[in-house]
């Protein structure tokens, strides 16, 4: 039944290798985006605030279908962004990431949003009557409480994240999924198999991430 693994015509690890990237470098991205939109959300600022809302509103509610194909067809065959240029496959790998953060972005930030109103207001307050600005009282005071507040949330995100990569065949990056695809079609006999593999791989990769991050969300856990 699972004669295909042995023929050598198929790199499945090569594969969920790719998938491994797209979910690590997005992460990454989605981290650093989804606290810039964060710190916008709860910024003193009106226009900062206004653009942070109406970002965060309108990319968590557009298909991320859409946004990586307008990655892939806006930015390089349109404007002829490449970033950075290189082979079809690469840009396509590194389009992908930059769609995966745009739309990702916006659930890290309203998680961390909602870790942010965990913290007491009197401990922001407390820090500006004793002089710090807005943004050292974010990075300084919130933010590291915020974090360690919503490990379990960004879990959620962060498997959720690992599922999208799938998105990224559309655009012809070469992850598990698109793999998947040419196997169904070569595999006609074995279909349930293939389906198994690449369950099996999914699992594996998330599997361990949330129970991680599960356990280190109670290790590090705000006592109150």
């Amino acid at each position: 039944m699972f004669d295909f693994l042995n023929s050598g015509q198929y790199d499945v690890l090569g594969a969920f290798w790719v998938t491994v990237q797209l979910t690590l470098y997005s992460a990454a991205g989605s981290l650093i985006w989804g606290v810039a939109l964060a710190g916008m959300r709860v910024s003193p600022v009106p226009l900062m605030r206004s653009f942070g809302t109406a970002y965060v509103n309108i990319v968590r509610n557009t298909p991320l279908t859409l946004l990586v194909l307008g990655c892939s067809l806006g930015l390089d065959q349109t404007l002829g962004i490449t970033l950075a240029g290189g082979t079809s496959k690469e840009i396509g790998f590194r389009l992908a990431i930059l769609g995966l953060i745009a739309y990702t972005g916006t659930f890290v930030c309203e998680a961390l949003r909602s870790g942010i109103n965990t913290v007491p207001v009197g401990q922001a307050e407390a820090a500006r009557a004793l002089g710090l600005s807005f943004f050292q009282v974010l990075t300084l005071i919130v933010l590291p409480q915020a974090v360690r507040a919503v490990i379990a949330p960004l879990a959620n995100v962060l498997i959720a994240l690992t599922k999208n990569t799938t998105v990224a065949a559309t655009i012809g990056v070469a992850e598990a999924a698109l793999l998947m695809k040419e196997m169904l079609e070569n595999e006609s006999d074995a279909i349930f198999a293939v389906f198994a593999v690449f369950a099996l791989g999914f699992v594996l990769l998330t599997l361990p991430t949330g129970l991680l991050l599960g356990w280190v969300s109670k290790r590090v856990a705000v006592k109150r």
